[in-house]
């Protein structure tokens, strides 16, 4: 018979039972189905060695790296800022957001100018330009890059005059602008501001924490504590204490009678009041 494996064992048998070889289904026929076995990893092939090996044929190692992956925009961005070097040094917000930006309505063949985009295009948007000129106008790569460089020289150069002219405007009427040495100073003092206002805060904070602290007072005349011994003193003595506890003091309150009064009553009774009104007739 033939050697079978493990994971095909079910595959024969549904053969056979097919082939009317096998009569009835075997019990574990429905539960191998439901949980199929793993299949078994593929094996490596035999190691031969190099003897037995033709002499005029040499096998090559098969290439595991990844093919490079290129696209048309990276050669026109590396020929573009290598012309511009110093449009690399303009900042440029990385930040995205929870959706990625719909692509501009203006593309394909219907964009033919640069200044579709804005009168004040970026770096991208020429080299999208440019690529997009020699994908959907037929347009040579060379022409096309030389055609959205000049589009876009001009656009940046008539943005640089009008900024120009409407500083100088906004001076003759008045207006002072800072100094680029003036704004990083003003940064700096925001920064300290802040500095300053996070310690007023935390101290705030803190004061507010302890504004419910108990403070003791130490002269507050309690004396030094002796662990109970005056008290006890006074027990064997048979001094009664002149203050009320809780408890009266609950009930007296309860009953409508005034604290005072019972406290009265308390010092009349007691051995000292009675030694007091003997020692004066």
């Amino acid at each position: 018979m033939v050697r079978r494996i493990a994971s095909q064992v079910h595959k024969q048998a549904a053969r056979l039972m097919r082939a009317n070889y096998i009569k009835n289904e075997p019990v574990w026929f429905q539960a191998v189905l439901e949980h199929p076995p793993l299949p078994l990893p593929p094996r490596a092939p035999p190691v031969r060695e190099d003897c037995r090996l033709p002499s005029s044929r040499k096998m090559r190692k098969p290439k595991t790296e990844p093919l490079p992956i290129f696209y048309l925009e990276d050669k026109v961005r590396r020929q573009f800022f290598r012309d511009h070097p110093f449009e690399a040094f303009r900042p440029v917000s990385i930040v995205e957001g929870r959706e990625v930006e719909d692509e501009h309505p203006v593309r394909g063949t219907d964009w033919t100018r640069l200044a579709q985009r804005g009168l004040n295009p970026s770096p991208e948007d020429a080299v999208h330009f440019a690529v997009n000129l020699h994908n959907h106008h037929k347009m040579a790569l060379s022409i096309a890059y030389t055609r959205a460089v000049a589009e876009f020289r001009s656009l940046r150069a008539g943005h640089d005059f009008a900024n120009t002219f409407a500083r100088m405007e906004a001076e003759a009427y008045g207006v002072v602008f800072p100094s680029e040495i003036d704004r990083t100073f003003e940064k700096e003092d925001a920064v300290y501001q802040s500095a300053d206002r996070k310690v007023e805060l935390d101290r705030g904070a803190l004061l507010a924490r302890k504004r419910w602290k108990a403070i003791l007072d130490v002269d507050s005349g309690m004396g030094d504590f002796d662990r109970g011994q005056q008290y006890t003193r006074n027990w064997k003595q048979g001094i009664r204490p002149t203050y009320l506890p809780v408890d009266e003091l609950a009930a007296a309150s309860e009953a409508g009678k005034p604290v005072q009064s019972m406290e009265q009553d308390r010092v009349a009774a007691s051995p000292e009041f009675v030694k007091i009104l003997n020692s004066n007739p």
